[in-house]
């Protein structure tokens, strides 16, 4: 009995983006997913865990920002906005007191949420996306 172990051959996509000094479609699919779960795991204090907005991303950032350029975009840019709006929530709670925090807070939680997703979107589409509102933590 042979032992020959035969590598699989690249599919005809992957063998022209190679000719053409593209990154093949798999790498770039999963490039993608990446930076999209940078973006949507800030949705993780949505189910009551403590500063899961700040975690989450930070975790897949300080995974794989050495490795892949488009996680480590999507990471800064989460990490930037969530602690962002974490700063603002924080405002917004001491402005409770005079009633005008509670409007702001609604619309931070809005706007948290509508602006994450669409990150996620375009990260999943392989676009860059910069968040309005966010204060520059990390460059």
């Amino acid at each position: 009995m042979d032992n020959d172990v035969t590598e699989p051959s690249p599919s005809p996509a992957d063998s022209q983006a190679q000719r053409l000094g593209e990154t093949p479609i798999q790498e770039t699919k999963n490039n993608n997913t990446m930076g999209m779960l940078c973006h949507l795991l800030a949705l993780t204090l949505l189910l009551g865990i403590p500063f899961g907005n700040i975690l989450g991303p930070l975790t897949v950032w300080l995974l794989k920002r050495h490795d892949d350029p488009f996680a480590d975009f999507c990471g800064k840019e989460s990490l930037n906005f969530q602690i962002s709006m974490t700063i603002y929530m924080l405002i917004s709670a001491v402005l409770v007191f005079i009633l005008i925090g509670i409007i702001t807070m609604l619309g931070l939680m809005l706007a948290n949420i509508v602006l994450t997703i669409t990150a996620a979107i375009k990260a999943s589409e392989g676009t860059h996306y910069k968040y309005p509102i966010t204060i520059r933590f990390i460059k």
